[in-house]
């Protein structure tokens, strides 16, 4: 059984895309989460940042490389993964980071467009002229600014 967490905050860089050997894309973004409130006593505001390592992957590493910018403002779903590896210089290290399900652009204070990216098919291309797709309805063809 996972867990799943939802995070919504700003991206601390633009996101970064990477391929592996058998050409799976892979991006890594990072979400500064901040946390505002009112100490009882002193009535005076405190504020808190976390920050969160998030990995996506395929259509999504994709999507959101294309899509996301430093500073955007995201809603991420996933899971926490824990991952431990040997540094170069022998040491034992750890981390936990999101591995994301789904990640949007949050519309709290911005609004978006959305455009379906087109599905991967394995099937080859057909041979000869190929007959145009069909016109998409007008609230498909919107295009990102």
């Amino acid at each position: 059984m996972t867990t799943t967490i939802t995070l919504m905050g700003n991206l601390t860089r633009d996101p970064e895309i990477r391929y592996t050997g058998d050409g799976q894309a892979t991006s890594t973004l990072a979400v500064a989460v901040n946390r505002r409130w009112q100490d009882r006593t002193t009535k005076e505001w405190e504020e808190s940042t976390s920050f969160f390592d998030v990995v996506c992957w395929r259509e999504l590493a994709e999507n959101a490389a294309v899509s996301l910018v430093k500073g955007a403002r995201v809603v991420v779903t996933g899971r926490l993964e824990h991952r431990t590896w040997e540094s170069s210089d022998g040491e034992q290290r750890a981390k936990v980071e999101v591995v994301a399900d789904d990640i949007g652009p949050s519309l709290r204070f911005a609004t978006a467009e959305v455009q379906r990216s087109e599905r991967r098919t394995a099937e080859p291309e057909p041979q000869g002229e190929a007959e145009p797709a069909p016109e998409p309805p007008a609230a498909a063809r919107r295009t990102r600014k």
